[in-house]
């Protein structure tokens, strides 16, 4: 059964799905031009991802709950105000690229690097027609970036795209990498943004019978062979830099690092990972009072007579990486001091941590926290099971999953707790949520010809919940 928070955050994605276009509230962190970790572009993906992992593993059979959602995000992280910053970064200039000179402005977000953006597009509209058996995003043009201003820049740019041609788009681009994997800005090819383009690969593989994934990580392992995933510290190194092979260490060391991409790179590589967290994380962590547990950013560094202001997301990240190892006592003691310090928030029946710059209260206890960890990765956390990602990744739906009795569509108001098949009878727990508006309809689905509920006959796929307590239902043939 979900928890009352776990309910609270799919509601917050759920509701932060539904506001306008190019509404960001509640989304805005620190940086600008959306080219730090706290990027719309993130939030978007790890929602979405979130929301897979929690239909993969706690609602089986409620497909309906998750799948609009998901698709509204996905609308959203097609909208300009997400990719644009790549007109600007694809130029070049950072410390990392500025000896190459001016690389001309590129207006397309995937035709060159920029994995950071186009293998959650990619991953995020692959799992989207694994998880629901669909093809909305092998449709030509179904994956299209679009932008027209009236006052600059011309005519209309447009790049169109789908699931299948960005796939092929972006396997090729590996291949010409010699399969070290594909740049984030110029020049430089981080190892945690290649990690979701693997998921896209696999979940591709599922859908067309291929077998791109296999051969990547075969190749990916075999070009980092020769630089090690870790630096001398033992934690992951950041990234390459493409034109000298020049591997750039985890300085400092930064939580993100080793916790984002220990928690992706679990997927395919889970006995490394494993092996390696338990020294990692113990270098994060910080003990708070009452077992509750903080992670501390590192210090902001000077970059050419510059303070870098970014979302760094430590906190978060470090709660996704315990999840995703099982670590149970890491994930409580950081969400029991999120609960404490960061003044968790409900709205409209949904749970998130507000944003808030300042860096401590005046005992010392962590209250910064930015919308990508009080968004989306603690809740995340708080749904996620040990080796979710790993499970996703290795264990196709079983044999059979697609024509078990389901939950087909969800009225906006009802929330859904349990969604299971055993044995061919479906089991659910729903409740109506007075935050939210509604009719309060639960509709099953792939369903035999005749059914009862709750052990009455019935002839409509429809079910009205009453208000009050939870309501168990049981859908099962009628013999």
């Amino acid at each position: 059964m979900l928890t009352t928070e776990q309910l609270g955050h799919l509601r917050h994605w759920d509701n932060l799905s539904r506001q306008q276009t190019n509404d960001w509230s509640l989304m805005q962190g620190k940086g600008v031009s959306q080219d730090d970790f706290g990027g719309y572009r993130f939030q978007l993906a790890y929602m979405i991802y979130g929301l897979a992992l929690t239909h993969r593993h706690r609602l089986p059979a409620a497909p309906g709950l998750f799948q609009p959602t998901i698709q509204r995000l996905i609308t959203k992280l097609l909208e300009p105000e997400v990719w644009l910053y790549w007109r600007d970064v694809s130029r070049g200039g950072s410390v990392f690229n500025a000896h190459l000179g001016e690389l001309g402005e590129e207006w397309d977000p995937v035709v060159r690097d920029n994995i950071m953006y186009s293998a959650y597009v990619q991953s995020t509209a692959l799992l989207h027609d694994y998880l629901f058996t669909d093809d909305r995003f092998a449709r030509p043009e179904s994956l299209t970036f679009r932008h027209w201003s009236f006052f600059w820049g011309g005519g209309e740019k447009r790049f169109a795209y789908d699931r299948d041609s960005l796939t092929e788009h972006l396997y090729w681009q590996m291949v010409a990498n010699g399969y070290l994997g594909v740049a984030c800005e110029p020049n430089c090819i981080f190892q945690i943004c290649n990690q979701p383009a693997i998921l896209g690969f696999r979940l591709h593989d599922l859908l067309t019978g291929g077998h791109r994934a296999e051969e990547v990580v075969a190749g990916y392992e075999q070009a980092w062979a020769d630089f090690g995933r870790l630096d001398a510290g033992g934690h992951y190194n950041t990234m390459m830099l493409a034109d000298s092979r020049r591997v750039r260490p985890n300085e400092v060391p930064s939580p993100w690092v080793d916790a984002w991409c220990g928690a992706l790179m679990n997927m395919w590589n889970s006995d490394f990972v494993h092996q390696h967290y338990p020294r990692q994380v113990s270098d994060f962590l910080i003990p708070g009072p009452d077992g509750t547990l903080s992670v501390p950013s590192a210090p902001a560094r000077e970059v050419m007579g510059q303070r870098v202001v970014a979302d760094t997301c430590d906190f978060g990240w470090v709660a996704a990486w315990a999840a995703e190892m099982g670590d149970k006592a890491t994930v409580d003691g950081l969400l029991g001091h999120a609960d404490r310090f960061f003044s968790p928030v409900w709205r409209d029946g949904g749970l998130y941590y507000p944003r808030n710059d300042t860096l401590t209260d005046e005992d010392g206890n962590r209250t910064e926290i930015e919308p990508m960890s009080g968004n989306v990765l603690l809740g995340y956390a708080r749904l996620n099971v040990p080796d979710g990602l790993h499970g996703l990744y290795q264990n196709p739906w079983p044999d059979g999953h697609f024509t078990e009795p389901a939950i087909v569509a969800v009225d906006r108001n009802v929330d859904v707790s349990r969604a299971e098949v055993i044995d061919g009878v479906l089991h659910t727990r729903v409740r109506i949520n007075p935050a939210a508006p509604g009719g309060g309809t639960v509709t099953f689905g792939r369903l035999p010809e005749r059914w009862r509920l709750n052990g009455s006959a019935v002839s409509t796929p429809d079910f009205v919940v009453p208000p009050g307590p939870a309501h168990d239902i049981i859908v099962e043939p009628l013999s």
